[in-house]
C-alpha cells in the first residue's frame, strides 16, 4: 500500500471481510455476477456469466426533473425503488435465484450529487445531477479566488460546475439548517453509488457509508495522489468532514446486501466512465475507450503516473484494485450526445423511439447545410466553455426535419473529433483505433460518421454495455470468480468495425463549418 492510502473502512465490520469468505467462482452453484448499472435517465441491473456475456437485463426509467432553466434533478427515491425492482426481475428473467450470484458491482451517473439524513434515510432535497448548471456564480467566485490554483494542483481539477463538491457546497447553503446538520454528522453526502450502497446494506440500521476512488476523484475535494479527502479543498468549501464516505478501492468487498439480493456481498463501485474503461480491458497504458451515453466520454490509460491537465482534459483515477497502486486516466468529456437524440424525440416530437432518427437521417444525403451545437449545459472538453448555448445554424427552406436529424448525429461526431484531437496531442502514441460502446453505437450511420471524421477504424465489442461489465468485472475478480485481468482481455470479442470513407477535402471543409457553428454559441449568457 501507498503512503497515505488508507483503505480499511471505519463503516462496520462486515466490510473488511476478505473476498476468500465470500462464494466463489469455485462454487458450482454459482452461475453469475451482476451489475447495477445506474445512469442518468434509468437504473438497470444486468447478469453477466464466466464468459463476460449477458445473461439477463432489467432496466426501468426514471423522472428527469426540471425545476429551473439549466437546472436538473432526480429522485433518490425513485433510484432505489428501481432498484429494489431491477434486481430480482432480472434474476426471475435467468430463470436463477439470490444463491446464484457471486457477487454485485456498482457503476453510477458520476457527479451527481445527493445529502440524506443517516437516521431517516430521507433526501434533503432532489439530487442534483452532473447536467446541471446551477453553481455557476460559485464556481466562477472559485476559480477567481486564491484557492482556484489549490484544486488544480491537489485534486487535478480546475473548479467547474461539472463536478460534485460546488453542488454539496450549495445544497448546504440553501437547504435550511443542513449546515448545521451536517457538522453535527447527522446527515450524509455522496454521489449515486454511495447512496445506493448504504441503501443495499442496511440505510437506517448499519448501512454502510463508502465511496470508490474514481467517484471520489469527480468531487474535487480528494487528493489525486493520495486518495484521501484533502482537509485544505474541504476547507476551501467550507464542507464538513462528517458527511463524507470512506473512500475505497473499485475492486474490494465492501459489505453484504441486506435488502435487493440479500446476503449477496458488493464488490465494487465505478463511476460510470471508469467502469467502461475496465470493461473495454483497457488496461495498459496508451489503450483508449469512447462511450456513448447521455453524454459521451473518452478515457485513455496513462499508467501509474498521474497525468497533468492539458488540452481541456481531466486527470482522473481510472481505477484501484485492492491495495494496489491505483491507475489513472486522462479523459474528455462531452455533456450531451444521447441526450440531444432524447430532446429530438420528447421536445421536438420528431421521432417516436430513439432508434428512428437512424432512419430519419437516412432519407437525405447530408445535413443540408445545417449545423446543430448542443451546448445546452455549456460547452464540456475541450472547449470548457460555461456560458455557451445551443445553437442550430444554417437554417434554410431547403432543411427537413431528416436534415435536422443528420446534423444531430454529425454533432456527436464532429464533438468526439475535438475530443480525439486534443487526446491524440497528449497520448503516448496515437489513437490507431477507437474502442467504443453504449447504447448510441447500435446506430450504424453515426458511427460510420464517427470514423470517416477521425479517419481511424472505429470497434465495438460484442457486449455493448461496457459500464456494466466493467462493474461485474470490479466485482467478480473481488471474490475470485474471475481470477485475474488476462482471463478478462481474453473475454473481448469484436462485433462491428466500421472503416473511414470520407474525402479528406471534405471532412476539412465540414470540419471547418462545425468549428464556425460552435464559435456563434459563446457568451451567450451574462
Amino acid at each position: 500500500m501507498l503512503p497515505g492510502r488508507r483503505w480499511c473502512s471505519r463503516s462496520s465490520p462486515r466490510a473488511v471481510r476478505s473476498a476468500s469468505s465470500w462464494r466463489t467462482g469455485g462454487d458450482v452453484a454459482v452461475k453469475v455476477v451482476a451489475a447495477i448499472d445506474q445512469g442518468t435517465t434509468s437504473t438497470r441491473c444486468v447478469l453477466f456469466d464466466h464468459a463476460g456475456r449477458m445473461v439477463s437485463v432489467a432496466q426501468h426509467e426514471h423522472r428527469q426533473h426540471y425545476p429551473q432553466p439549466g437546472w436538473v434533478e432526480h429522485d433518490a427515491l425513485e433510484i432505489w425503488r428501481n432498484v429494489e425492482r431491477v434486481v430480482p426481475e432480472a434474476l426471475r428473467s435467468a430463470g436463477l435465484a439470490v444463491a446464484d450470484v457471486a457477487a454485485i458491482g456498482i457503476a453510477n451517473q458520476r457527479e451527481t450529487a445527493v445529502v440524506w439524513d443517516r437516521r431517516t434515510g430521507e433526501p434533503a432535497h432532489p439530487a442534483i445531477t452532473w447536467q446541471d448548471t446551477r453553481t455557476a456564480p460559485l464556481v466562477a467566485e472559485l476559480n477567481a479566488g486564491p484557492t482556484a490554483a489549490l484544486f488544480e494542483e491537489v485534486c487535478g481539477l480546475s473548479p467547474a460546475g461539472y463536478f460534485a463538491a460546488p453542488r454539496l457546497r450549495w445544497l448546504l447553503d440553501r437547504v435550511p439548517g443542513l449546515q448545521e446538520r451536517a457538522e453535527a454528522g447527522d446527515v450524509l453526502f455522496g454521489t449515486m453509488e454511495s447512496w445506493l450502497i448504504w441503501k443495499l446494506t442496511g440505510g437506517p440500521i448499519g448501512g454502510v457509508h463508502v465511496t470508490d476512488v474514481t467517484n471520489a476523484s469527480r468531487t474535487m475535494l480528494m487528493d489525486i495522489d493520495r486518495l484521501a479527502w484533502d482537509d485544505r479543498l474541504l476547507a476551501a468549501l467550507d464542507i464538513p468532514r462528517a458527511l463524507l464516505p470512506e473512500i475505497r478501492p473499485n475492486v474490494a468487498v465492501y459489505a453484504e446486501c441486506t435488502a435487493a439480493a440479500p446476503g449477496v456481498p458488493i464488490g465494487g463501485a465505478f463511476g460510470d466512465q471508469q467502469a467502461a474503461l475496465f470493461g473495454q480491458t483497457c488496461f495498459a497504458e496508451g489503450e483508449a475507450k469512447f462511450t456513448y451515453g447521455t453524454g459521451s466520454f473518452l478515457l485513455l490509460n496513462t499508467g501509474t503516473q498521474r497525468p497533468t491537465p492539458s488540452n481541456g482534459l481531466l486527470p482522473t483515477v481510472a481505477y484501484a484494485i485492492g491495495e494496489e497502486a491505483p491507475t489513472y486516466a486522462v479523459e474528455g468529456s462531452i455533456a450531451m450526445t444521447g441526450s440531444l437524440v432524447q430532446w429530438f424525440r420528447d421536445s421536438l416530437e420528431m421521432i417516436r423511439s430513439a432508434p428512428e432518427i437512424e432512419t430519419l437521417a437516412r432519407s437525405v444525403a447530408d445535413n443540408g447545410g445545417c449545423y446543430i451545437v448542443p451546448a445546452f449545459s455549456g460547452l464540456y472538453a475541450p472547449r470548457w466553455q460555461p456560458d455557451a448555448r445551443g445553437i442550430i445554424v444554417g437554417l434554410t427552406s431547403f432543411v427537413t426535419k431528416g436534415h435536422l436529424a443528420r446534423a444531430v448525429l454529425e454533432a456527436t461526431g464532429w464533438q468526439t473529433a475535438e475530443v480525439v484531437d486534443a487526446m491524440t496531442a497528449v497520448a503516448p502514441v496515437p489513437i490507431q483505433r477507437l474502442k467504443v460502446d453504449g447504447g448510441m453505437t447500435a446506430n450504424h450511420l453515426l458511427m460510420q460518421f464517427v470514423a470517416d471524421v477521425l479517419d481511424v477504424p472505429v470497434e465495438r465489442p460484442l457486449v455493448l454495455e461496457s459500464v456494466s461489465l466493467g462493474a461485474a468485472y470490479a466485482a467478480g475478480l473481488a471474490v475470485g470468480y474471475w481470477p485475474d485481468l488476462e482471463v478478462l482481455r481474453n473475454n473481448w470479442h469484436r462485433a462491428a468495425r466500421w472503416e473511414p470513407a470520407m474525402p479528406d477535402d471534405l471532412r476539412r471543409r465540414e470540419r471547418e463549418n462545425w468549428e464556425r457553428a460552435v464559435e456563434r454559441t459563446y457568451d451567450w449568457v451574462r
